[in-house]
């Protein structure tokens, strides 16, 4: 959707409009949620008629054109910025206004356009009418869903004595992740800003067939103070392993981390004061990862367009928690102890092991809270087959949930209405493979094999499909325009259609089928490869559109009767092509150029330069566990070699060494420096480690600046083509060089020379020289034996520092510092790495000495 601009005047009548919602609100409220539900039953009956009225070709184009504009009117109204409770109602409106267009377009295709001339035909046109139905149904069941969107606010358990708090065991539950990334999650977890003696962390590893990791599992847990805990087998995976940790473990809550979920400092203080209610079993919180998936990264992205779980983060999960049925995600959550021994723990029948059991947590009349603050940095599946296997075990579980306990009519269940509507939803969601791959066939085989699965498919066809694919639009822009782009939703889904289409039929024939998988992390991707074994499918859907389009002179041709048909199948088959194209790209795994993610963190920081200047303030751009993109007002005459001092949002801080590989001047009060860190100890990785993932207070991606703009998501999907072939080009990185005037005596073949250093880095020296002792480029031999340096420090008491250097250049100088009789040579060396060992320090003494000229600009070269 194309939002308008928003401004700070609204026109009298609108204002008028927008306050309607409050006295609504005001009249229903005492009688909870169900007057809600009566009048939107009621609005549904009296649309009867304009369901069902006739109307002739023109008569519907001009009701079309109508309902567009209205709608088009209604998204522009709530791009004023009303307060919620208007948004709301106009969303519930545009919602009513959807839902009576799609029922008049249901009842047109049943009326007029199924096909069930010979049994090919109608086996088809029921195929396709059975995914309608099904986008349907999926579709209202989404605006129930979404029909308020609750916003919480924590309880504050400041107030409540210490003593008096629950106490919380941490799971962190493992298999064969690298224990760098345990390591991560272990540290973070123990800085939680909770007390020491109310929390206590585990580490859960089912790991028995990596002995050498377990090892240094048990290593890591005696060195940060965790317990590990093992036990014999792997029976039902992650879920097993947990619910053996809930019978060898005694807090009040337990908080479940995956592996790679590094918490935020405020986790458990934002969540543990909703188990105030005694009926409160789970509080969710939502998953976010700072590395880019395969959506994002293959398609070069760069953060522009949301990823595949924000909706359901930021809406759906709100949205469920309206009607007190958002579900357990498996991690990030704290749960109560007992309530889950009542369901006899984590559920162990079916792969999404979370879900089913906050299923039976409301069964037994239990609570559960989402709170929508990022508290945790997870990692993302890198690759695409990662990502595929994440989602079809997702779908495989949803699928045997719904087989196994049937939530919208198993009367064993003690859900409410709500409740019911809202866990089928999730657990149909995954079945959206087969309507895709039957809407990418659909005119594949009229055009190539002549059925038609939509008799009569003209204008007239398109009179009732368009405004309710249109308004369906405008109706879920208004909730998820901060969350999910246009067309991006089909991208997702096309990508995955034939994986999650086989794995839901499958689990529903069989619920057993299948086991769990744990999805690879840390992976690394270091060339462009695509990935053919999870893309035939899609493949061969494209080479049938194509041949498909290479049809269509031959029917306008030969039948020119069916033009119209024809036409339309065309433009469909055009639509399809572009998706699927786009959803292959995901597949073109692209190299990921840095060793470690970046974030982009806003983290301040200082320079400490050891001399006679005050410390440089500054900020990061961006940051990862290896480097950061630093902003400064200016870039004084700094070495390329720094002491930096980074602070977290609260009170972390880590003091680190990085080497300086690009000064950008952006404008005239800002530089950007780009750095490596260098010579970390394990004590600062882990200081930095807190800095970064855990002394946040809040996100950067907590909430999306910019919403959808139809125009520009179309733009971006076409281009998606040229973005995944552009070569990815590293930085340069430049010279930098502090600008110092430092006497020092040069040992060449036997004798010392005064010389001057003029210019310092960490691996290289400019000095200034007599002309009368070097003789231009012919001392520049192969094998030439190193120079030696002598720096006297000035002071009697301190012996002179001793370096040895190689010779890279002598070239003559017009000018320079040093005040020569005779003409001048810029001598070039360079510090060998294999003595970096004994002269780093004494380079580094050098870099920070107060010998230095402020005045001088720096040289980048």
């Amino acid at each position: 959707m194309s939002p308008a601009k928003t401004n700070s005047y609204q026109p009298s009548l609108i204002q008028g409009l927008l306050q309607l919602p409050h006295v609504f609100e005001k009249v229903l409220s005492p009688f909870g949620k169900w007057p809600l539900l009566g009048l939107i039953t009621m609005c549904l009956v009296a649309s009867i008629p304009l369901i069902t009225t006739p109307l002739e070709v023109w008569q519907q184009g001009i009701v079309a054109i109508f309902l567009t504009l209205l709608g088009w009117a209604i998204v522009w109204i709530e791009n004023q910025r009303p307060q919620k409770q208007a948004s709301e109602a106009l969303h519930l409106f545009m919602a009513w206004i959807s839902i009576v267009v799609t029922l008049r377009y249901l009842y047109y295709r049943v009326n007029y356009t199924l096909n069930l001339d010979g049994w090919v035909n109608g086996f088809f046109s029921l195929l396709l009418f059975i995914a309608e139905l099904y986008a349907i149904g999926t579709l209202i069941l989404s605006y129930f869903q979404t029909l308020r969107i609750r916003d919480r606010t924590p309880i504050d358990i400041s107030t409540i004595p210490q003593q008096q708090w629950l106490k919380v065991d941490v799971y962190i539950p493992t298999y064969n992740e690298d224990v760098n990334i345990v390591r991560k999650t272990a540290l973070a977890a123990l800085a939680l800003d909770y007390p020491k003696e109310k929390k206590t962390i585990y580490i859960l590893d089912d790991g028995r067939k990596y002995p050498e990791r377990r090892k240094q599992l048990s290593r890591m847990c005696k060195e940060l103070g965790c317990t590990l805990l093992t036990r014999p087998n792997n029976n039902h995976a992650k879920a097993g392993n947990i619910n053996t940790a809930l019978k060898r473990t005694h807090g009040d809550l337990v908080l479940i981390l995956d592996c790679d979920h590094i918490p935020a400092k405020p986790l458990l203080k934002n969540t543990v004061g909703f188990f105030s209610d005694p009926k409160v079993a789970l509080v969710q919180t939502p998953h976010w990862f700072y590395n880019p998936d395969p959506f994002e990264r293959n398609l070069l992205t760069r953060g522009r367009v949301p990823v595949a779980n924000e909706l359901f983060y930021k809406v759906i999960q709100k949205g469920n928690d309206f009607w007190n049925a958002a579900f357990f995600c498996g991690s990030a959550a704290v749960v109560r102890k007992k309530p889950l021994l009542e369901v006899g723990g984590i559920a162990v029948e079916t792969v999404t092991e979370d879900c089913h059991t906050s299923l039976r947590l409301h069964s037994k009349k239990y609570k559960s809270i989402y709170y929508d603050k990022i508290m945790v940095a997870g990692l993302a599946p890198e690759t695409f087959a990662s990502y595929v296997g994440q989602q079809v075990r997702w779908a495989r579980g949803m699928a045997q949930i719904l087989r196994i306990e049937n939530p919208l009519f198993n009367p064993k269940l003690k859900l409410s209405f709500a409740q019911r509507l809202c866990y089928f939803s999730a657990t149909s969601h995954f079945f959206f493979g087969f309507p895709r791959l039957l809407y990418a066939l659909a005119p594949v085989l009229y055009l190539l094999l002549g059925i038609n699965l939509i008799r009569g498919i003209g204008l007239e066809t398109l009179a009732y499909a368009l405004p309710h694919i249109v308004l369906a639009m405008y109706a879920n822009y208004i909730t998820q325009k901060q969350v999910r782009f246009s067309f991006w939703n089909e991208i997702f889904e096309y990508a995955l259609a034939f994986q999650n289409g086989i794995v839901t039929l499958m689990a529903l024939i069989n619920p057993k089928l299948g086991s769990f998988n744990v999805t690879d992390k840390g992976v690394s991707v270091t060339k462009r490869v695509f990935d053919w074994n999870s893309s035939r499918a899609t493949l061969v859907m494209v080479a049938l559109l194509v041949t498909s389009l290479l049809a269509v002179p031959f029917w306008l041709a030969i039948n020119p009767n069916v033009t119209e048909a024809v036409l339309i199948n065309a433009g469909w088959c055009v639509f399809n092509l572009i998706l699927l194209v786009a959803s292959l790209l995901v597949a073109y795994e692209q190299p990921q150029v840095r060793d470690a993610h970046r974030l982009n963190r806003e983290l301040d920081i200082a320079i400490h330069n050891h001399g006679q200047y005050q410390d440089l303030v500054g900020k990061t751009i961006n940051i990862s566990e290896t480097g950061a993109l630093l902003s400064l007002s200016n870039w004084p005459n700094l070495p390329d070699r720094l002491t930096l001092q980074i602070w977290g949002d609260s009170d972390s801080t880590v003091c680190i060494e990085a080497k300086v590989h690009r000064v950008k001047v952006v404008k005239d009060n800002e530089v950007t420096v780009a750095v490596e860190f260098v010579d970390m100890t394990q004590e600062q990785w882990e200081m930095l480690i807190l800095v970064i993932y855990a002394d946040v207070n809040e996100w950067y991606s907590q909430s999306r600046p910019h919403p959808d703009n139809l125009l520009k998501s179309v733009q971006f999907v076409f281009t998606a083509l040229s973005r995944a072939f552009r070569e990815p080009k590293a930085a340069k990185a430049t010279v930098v060089q502090k600008q110092v005037n430092i006497p020092t005596e040069v040992y060449w073949e036997g004798h010392f020379y005064p010389a001057i250093i003029t210019a310092a880095s960490s691996r290289h020296l400019k000095l200034e020289m007599p002309d009368t002792i070097l003789h231009g480029s012919d001392y520049i031999q192969q094998n030439q034996p190193p120079v030696g340096l002598l720096i006297r420090s000035g002071n009697n008491n301190h012996a002179p520092m001793k370096l040895l250097a190689q010779l890279i250049s002598v070239e003559a100088s017009a000018s320079g510092s040093a005040a020569w009789e005779d003409e001048k040579v810029t001598v070039e060396l360079s510090f060998p790495t294999t003595l970096d060992k004994v002269q780093r320090k004494k380079i580094d003494y050098l870099l920070k000495s107060s010998s230095v000229t402020p005045e001088m600009s720096p040289k980048y070269s």
